[in-house]
């Protein structure tokens, strides 16, 4: 697995990083707009590994009608010839939602799911009989968060910028899996986690992963609206990056830990001279659903998804 291609850093200059005396690094997929950009690739990596060892046809997942796990899982399955189901949380499938499209194009078999249904994804009994309904498929669970989903994350050295080492990575968590791979994998660093979906069960998730680790932390506080809802004020982060920086970010995760980090050091809660790596963690192919959503104008969709 690539670890470090020098074409995906960045360094982010702001006056207020000079005021703090601070440098930030960006690292960011190298082909922004692919699927299995950010950390898709790198926690299903395994999980495909053990499916073909084990002699699997393909892999079943869980994910939202937008999902950018499922749209992930889809692309990676169909790279490697294996099949792949997806359980989405939805009452009807929609045939022009642009996600589902691309998980159908990309051969994935849907099933819809009720929100009642879809609680039960990590009940061990209904996980149990799910196997049992699909014996040939291994299971993965919902945003590729797992033991192998982690150990893939731990393979992405954060710490070593073009210019020198990074004490600080700071990342959106949704799942977890991601902050548990770069805490296990980049132990010099403290690790920050900025919690997106609000889900009070994250913390105990992330130690079950990474027990061994004390190097991160989880801070909370950051979900503006809520998991998926984004204001005027984060929209117009995005555009702003885009436009200073040439870097994409989207308002349901990179953009809220963008936001939450320079909130976080204009308050002044990281050390002079110090050095930060933010870990883009991809999902950009969400943006055509927020826009299909009319989540986001078509002049706005343009400004962030134009070739830079």
């Amino acid at each position: 697995m690539n670890k470090k291609p020098a074409n995906n850093w960045q360094q982010i200059c702001d006056p207020l990083f000079d005021q703090h005396d601070l440098r930030l690094w960006l690292y960011h997929p190298a082909h922004p707009f692919d699927v299995l950009s950010g950390n898709k690739q790198l926690k299903l990596h395994y999980p495909l590994k053990i499916a073909q060892k084990q002699g699997k046809r393909g892999v079943l997942t869980f994910g939202g009608a937008f999902s950018n796990h499922l749209a992930a899982t889809a692309s990676a399955c169909k790279q490697q010839s294996m099949a792949s189901i997806g359980l989405v949380r939805t009452d009807q499938l929609d045939a022009h939602n642009p996600t589902l499209q691309h998980c159908q194009t990309s051969g994935m078999h849907l099933v819809p799911l009720s929100r009642t249904e879809y609680r039960m994804r990590s009940d061990s009994d209904w996980l149990t009989q799910l196997q049992q309904q699909y014996p040939e498929f291994l299971i993965v669970p919902e945003g590729g968060s797992s033991a192998l989903g982690v150990q893939g994350v731990t393979e992405l050295d954060l710490t070593q910028t073009p210019h020198g080492n990074s004490q600080y990575i700071v990342t959106a968590s949704g799942s977890g899996g991601t902050l548990a791979g770069l805490a296990l994998g980049n132990p010099d660093a403290k690790v920050i986690g900025i919690d997106v979906v609000n889900d009070i069960s994250l913390p105990d998730k992330i130690k079950q992963w990474c027990p061994q680790a004390n190097n991160w932390q989880l801070i909370r506080g950051y979900t503006g609206k809520g998991y998926g809802r984004f204001d005027a004020e984060l929209l117009q982060l995005c555009l702003d990056f885009r436009q200073c920086h040439q870097i994409t970010l989207e308002p349901i995760y990179t953009g809220k830990a963008m936001s939450a980090l320079y909130q976080l050091i204009a308050q002044g809660s990281f050390p002079k001279g110090s050095s930060i790596s933010f870990f883009h963690t991809g999902g950009l192919q969400g943006l055509a659903g927020l826009r299909y959503r009319g989540l986001l104008s078509e002049a706005d969709y343009q400004i962030l998804t134009a070739p830079c």
